[in-house]
C-alpha cells in the first residue's frame, strides 16, 4: 500500500511538471502571436488608412 501512494505521489509530480512546461509553451505561441498581429497592423495601417481616404474623397466627388 505504501508504495502504491508513493507510485500516485511521483506521478502527480510528473503531470505538474508537464503541464508547468505546456503552459509555458502557451505563453511563448501566444507571444509570437501577438508580435505578428503587432508586425502586420503596423505595416497594413498606411495602406488601409490610404484606401479609405481614397474612398472617402470618391463618395465626396461622385464617382467610382
Amino acid at each position: 500500500m505504501l508504495q502504491f501512494l508513493i507510485t500516485m505521489i511521483n506521478g502527480q509530480k510528473a503531470k505538474m511538471d508537464e503541464r508547468g512546461a505546456s503552459a509555458v509553451e502557451y505563453g511563448l505561441l501566444i507571444a509570437g502571436i501577438a508580435a505578428a498581429v503587432i508586425l502586420a497592423l503596423t505595416f497594413l495601417t498606411p495602406v488601409v488608412g490610404a484606401m479609405f481616404t481614397e474612398t472617402s474623397k470618391d463618395i465626396t466627388n461622385g464617382t467610382k
